[in-house]
């Protein structure tokens, strides 16, 4: 089997390559990125020790897909991945990756008559609606209502049957317009195709910030000891999240993609779920217990845009067809996220201190 993975530099991209070269190791694994993530550069070494083939080039032009031949599946990781992307700055960027760099690999993945995966975002659903589900406050997070009268909302979290009417970020609106490209592609061309709409994936080789990959800029904030601050919904770090370990996430992966036909068109809530979520802080604590450190936080009680109070996936359908479920909690992400930063301190002080 031959497989391309976009954004193969990257943390998603990069993690599955090498996991999916230990499980299948006479496979070849073929990557491709522009590497304009800050660290993405430190993970070329890791893949070539592996065996992985990296190729520099961007889904944005269809021309950089020429040389890598016919492939039996795409694993589409490659994103502008902000929510913030375009706020205050072109939209250029985030719709011509996230949207036409799509068009691209779909039109490779037709030509070369392969399966692919898509990993989407929980970001997909709009702010509003998500922002309206009642809630309760506990003395360390916002927890989840079990009555809701919004479709596909419960104290288990969100479903893929929750409303997609309204605002969501260029981020968001990108990627749900490139699902529908998916879905159609699929029926049209007779691609096996499955989409994974994912909530926060974190774990080691995560060069977090803060607008996307949090969990590891918290605690990477909290080694180096620097300042952070609870931002939005009254400053004092009750939002929450459910969050995914990459390991978890790749048992998904290899389980879709030695099942893509059966389950081709299909669309699947994936994320932590309830049981491994996680509120700032909650997450500062446990940074404390796995660092050593405390640091600084300042509270801003305005919100940003885009910001969102709670949310957790409902993993029921994905659990329903496939049997998977989460195995790693938040105390072992914490745990493992923090080794590997004491481990690579020198190496990842340029781009995470």
């Amino acid at each position: 089997m031959k497989y391309l993975i976009t954004g193969g530099a990257g943390f998603v991209g990069s993690s599955l390559a090498i996991r999916l070269k230990d499980n299948y190791p006479k496979s070849q694994v073929v990557c491709l990125d522009n590497l304009k993530r800050r660290g993405s550069e430190l993970n070329l070494p890791r893949l070539r020790k592996q065996g992985v083939d990296f190729i520099h080039g961007d889904i944005r032009n269809k021309e950089d897909f020429s040389g890598i031949g016919e492939v039996d599946v795409i694993i589409e990781c490659s994103a502008e991945p902000s929510v913030l992307a375009g706020y205050n700055s072109s939209a250029g960027y985030v719709i011509n990756t996230n949207l036409f760099g799509t068009v691209n690999c779909l039109e490779f993945a037709r030509k070369s008559k392969a399966g692919f995966i898509m990993l989407s975002t929980s970001r997909v659903y709009p702010i509003n609606p998500i922002n309206s589900l009642k809630f309760s406050e506990a003395e360390a997070r916002f927890e989840l209502s079990h009555e809701q009268t919004l479709p596909g909302s419960s104290g288990e979290g969100i479903t893929e049957e929750f409303p997609l009417t309204g605002v969501r970020s260029l981020y968001g609106a990108t990627k749900l317009a490139s699902e529908l490209l998916i879905l159609e592609y699929a029926d049209m061309y007779g691609i096996d195709a499955v989409i994974n709409r994912c909530g926060v994936i974190t774990g080691p080789w995560q060069f977090g910030k803060v607008d996307q990959g949090v969990v590891v800029l918290w605690v990477a904030r909290h080694f180096w000891k620097q300042p952070l601050n609870y931002i939005g919904y009254g400053g004092e770090g009750k939002q929450v999240r459910d969050i995914l370990h990459i390991d978890d996430l790749f048992r998904l992966i290899d389980l879709q993609m030695n099942s893509l036909e059966d389950m081709s068109g299909s669309t699947f809530n994936v994320g932590g779920g309830k049981d491994v979520s996680v509120s700032l802080r909650e997450l500062t604590k446990l940074s404390e217990k796995y660092t050593g450190n405390s640091i600084p936080i300042e509270g801003i009680k305005e919100n940003r845009q885009g910001d969102i109070r709670i949310y957790i996936t409902d993993n029921a359908n994905v659990f329903k067809v496939t049997g998977w479920k989460p195995a790693i909690g938040v105390e072992g992400i914490i745990e493992d996220i923090s080794e590997w930063i004491k481990e690579n301190k020198d190496k990842l002080g340029g781009v995470l201190a």
